[in-house]
């Protein structure tokens, strides 16, 4: 990016890769989600310690995912042809979202389940 400063070129390029990233449905699980655990936070009005465990956890799980998908995008690039090591690539990949939003869902519950019950 001629004739931009380095550091604004660096946000420019992010926002690219949000808007990449937004293209993938399963972002968009994450987000619904998100939007529901926001919601329901607010309904519930959990204290500041609960608010920052969930924002934590939301951003965690947006941010595997966002590894998730650039991994898949450079495997494809490296691997165009099915192979083993790639597909194992990919799927270790997907098991770290998996990870954490398998965290999220226990730092929800632990947030929501005694509110709810």
């Amino acid at each position: 990016m001629p004739g931009r400063h380095p550091r604004l070129a660096s946000f420019v390029h992010a926002a690219r890769g949000l808007a990449v990233l937004l293209r993938q449905p399963n972002a968009w699980l994450h987000l619904v989600a998100a939007a529901i655990v926001v919601a329901l936070a607010a309904y519930l009005q959990v204290s500041p310690g609960e608010w920052l465990a969930l924002i934590l956890a939301i951003a965690l799980v947006l941010a595997a995912e966002a590894l998730n998908t650039a991994i898949e995008h450079v495997v494809d690039i490296a691997s165009p042809e099915w192979s083993a090591l790639a597909r194992d690539a990919k799927d270790v990949a997907a098991a770290g979202v998996l990870i954490c939003a398998i965290g999220a869902l226990g730092i929800g519950l632990i947030v929501f389940v005694p509110r709810l019950i």
